[in-house]
């Protein structure tokens, strides 16, 4: 086709409209619907989790899981899971797909976000399609099985914590400043009675930094990727938090009462 501006002249190469792969058609049999800010806000709170690396296909999407009135949503990495369950108005029909990490970062681009605005999603064995404002998303699936997580999930623990969320966020954003992302540098924290104290060493010099807690159980000596806890802490809404640990080799969890997350982050080894 030829386009003409002024003096300019273009020749763009196309090909024929009816040699475009239309979208697939899709059979509208099972469905959700939920608000537009809570489709975007529960992406947000789960994407972060998961692998950019396509060796592991599964990794680098999410488990989209429904049950009667509630969806689950699930992403891991292999160093972290994060877990969002999400009440629907209704109840459905149970399905179980795992959507490209990809679509997702697409949708949440030109969602609007807004509460009172809704997003129906239909699935198929292959595909899944959004349907919101005068938008029309569709995208294949993963195929295979997803990981069963429940089997990597406990609700043991030896040290339960409570901490201001803000307070421990700021700390480790000002610990990270001395680190360079190639260091991979872990953070140390030692839990004891009513007290955290979180210290990092790296070539530009060190810090230490003291955070009142509530404790319940042992004390613990404990090492992570700083940025793994920055990525959770940023995505929770709650002014305190609850972090349950075991020992300086398993995996810490932060999770609510409510049930409405639970987010599992490996630690990392250290030497004293």
């Amino acid at each position: 086709s030829t386009i003409t501006c002024e003096k300019s002249k273009f020749n763009i190469a196309g090909k024929s409209g009816d040699d475009f792969s239309y979208l697939p058609v899709i059979i509208k049999e099972k469905s959700i619907s939920l608000s537009q800010f809570t489709l975007k806000e529960t992406i947000n709170q789960t994407i972060f989790c998961t692998s950019p690396n396509d060796n592991n296909k599964m990794m680098t999407g999410e488990l989209f899981e429904v049950k009667d009135d509630q969806l689950s949503v699930v992403s891991l990495d292999g160093h972290r899971i994060s877990i969002r369950h999400i009440e629907l108005k209704d109840h459905y029909d149970p399905f179980k797909v795992v959507v490209p990490g990809k679509t997702l970062q697409e949708i949440v681009k030109i969602i609007s976000g807004e509460m009172d605005e809704n997003v129906s999603i239909y699935v198929t064995s292959k595909h899944i399609l959004f349907e919101f404002d005068n938008t029309r998303v569709v995208s294949r699936l993963l195929e295979g099985e997803y990981y069963k997580i429940s089997q990597m999930l406990s609700s043991d623990y030896e040290t339960k914590i409570t901490i201001n969320k803000k307070e421990f966020l700021n700390c480790i954003d000002r610990a990270s400043l001395l680190i360079r992302e190639s260091d991979k540098k872990p953070i140390i924290i030692n839990i004891t009675d009513h007290s955290l104290k979180l210290n990092i060493n790296s070539f530009f010099g060190s810090m230490e930094e003291e955070i009142l807690i509530q404790k319940e159980g042992r004390d613990l000596l404990i090492g992570f990727n700083p940025k793994f806890l920055m990525d959770v802490l940023r995505v929770i809404d709650d002014e305190e938090i609850n972090i349950y640990l075991v020992n300086p080799k398993a995996p810490c969890y932060i999770k609510d009462d409510a049930g409405t997350y639970n987010y599992l982050i490996l630690p990392v080894n250290f030497n004293h």
